[in-house]
Formats: structure tokens, C-alpha cells, sequence
């Protein structure tokens, strides 16, 4: 019997039931492999153990016959193997618990494996977005928040753009078919962002009172 860590949730991937008026364009999650390669580094911690293998043939060589120093690189293989096995691990235990969505009026983000969290992010809070496009279709979407927004960049990590700690960008990573997600959000926001606003004055003070 299967078991679903988050049968909580009245929606998959959100915490509540949607609102009156909005409606879910696309769900989605990273590719676990793709993960472990571009925000886990797996091929840089293979590539290490590699190295460290050769240079310790290299040296025993310097006494021993090669046939019997080739041996000593060993440990270093299976270190290096073993490793990575834990780092793929990692990446689909991540890409398992995400959920991502883009409905018409934000992009909400379930991530977390041990503590997880819903991001909200309201079209109206993002200025710009950068689609990093692999030539296998998959890709990173990332979100630049505009106003008084701050995310926590360890909090939200892997799910966010590399390096980027001082603003920190939540992004879609290494999400399939990236292009056309990055269309149905590019459509999504200008739809949402270009709706017009009511406004309501305050007759005693004269102020206005925006509503979206």
C-alpha cells in the first residue's frame, strides 16, 4: 500500500484550496538527474575523486610495478562512487517533494524534504524572470522579486538561482519542456499584471485606497 507523505494537502502542491478566480496553468518538479548534476555538482565531486585516483597511481607507480599501484586508485573510484550515489539520492528525495505551480495570478513553490514549505509568489511581486535553456529541453526559470520581498537563499535551496545570496531569485530548477513553461508564465503575468486596479477613495482624508 502506497503512502503519500502529503495527503494533507487539499491541492497537490498547495495548502489550501485555490480562491474564486484563479486556476492552475501548469504543475511540475525538477528532474532528479539534472539536479544532482547542476545543483548538487556530481560531476565536479566525481571528477575530484578521479584526480585523486590518478595522482595516487601516479605515485605508487614511482616504486611499485603499475599493475600493482593501479590498485591503490581504487579506494578512491569507489569513494568517488559512493558519493555520488548519495548526492543522486539527495537530489531525488528534493525533486520527489516538490511540487511546482504557476497559476494565473502566482507561482507557488511546495519544496523542502525535511522541512517543507509553500512559496507564494504573486505575479505583481516579480519584475523580470531569466530562463536558463539546456539543449535538452530542460532548464532553470528564475524569478527576480521586486519591493520589500526577501527569501531566505539556505532556506530555499536548491530551488533557486546559483550564487545570487544578496537578492535571493527563487526558481523552477531544472524543470522539463522549460521554454514552454516560461511561455505560460510570461503569458500569466502580463495578463495578471496588466488587469486593471480599483480604486477607492477615502472622501474624509482624500487618500486612495488600491485594490487588486
Amino acid at each position: 500500500m502506497s503512502h503519500d507523505d502529503f495527503n494533507f494537502e487539499p491541492i497537490r502542491g498547495l495548502p489550501e484550496q485555490l480562491p474564486e478566480g484563479e486556476h492552475i496553468l501548469w504543475q511540475g518538479a525538477p528532474d532528479p538527474k539534472r539536479l544532482a548534476r547542476e545543483a548538487l555538482g556530481v560531476r565536479w565531486v566525481m571528477g575530484y575523486f578521479v584526480l585523486l585516483a590518478i595522482w595516487r597511481v601516479g605515485v605508487s607507480s614511482a616504486e611499485l610495478p603499475f599493475s600493482v599501484a593501479i590498485l591503490h586508485g581504487l579506494p578512491f573510484i569507489v569513494s568517488g562512487l559512493i558519493a555520488c550515489a548519495i548526492l543522486y539520492g539527495i537530489a531525488y528525495v528534493q525533486a520527489r517533494s516538490t511540487v511546482y505551480t504557476l497559476t494565473n495570478k502566482r507561482v507557488a513553490m511546495r519544496i523542502g524534504a525535511a522541512l517543507t514549505m509553500t512559496l507564494n509568489l504573486p505575479y505583481t511581486w516579480i519584475g523580470s524572470a531569466k530562463l536558463d535553456l539546456k539543449p535538452s529541453g530542460h532548464g532553470t526559470l528564475a524569478f527576480e522579486l521586486i519591493g520589500e520581498t526577501r527569501i531566505s537563499y539556505l532556506m530555499s535551496w536548491p530551488h533557486v538561482r546559483p550564487w545570487r545570496m544578496a537578492r535571493t531569485q527563487p526558481a523552477l530548477r531544472c524543470i522539463p519542456d522549460a521554454e514552454n513553461v516560461a511561455r505560460l508564465f510570461a503569458e500569466a503575468a502580463e495578463t495578471r499584471i496588466s488587469e486593471p486596479r480599483v480604486e477607492r477613495v477615502d472622501q474624509q482624508g482624500g487618500n486612495a485606497v488600491a485594490a487588486e
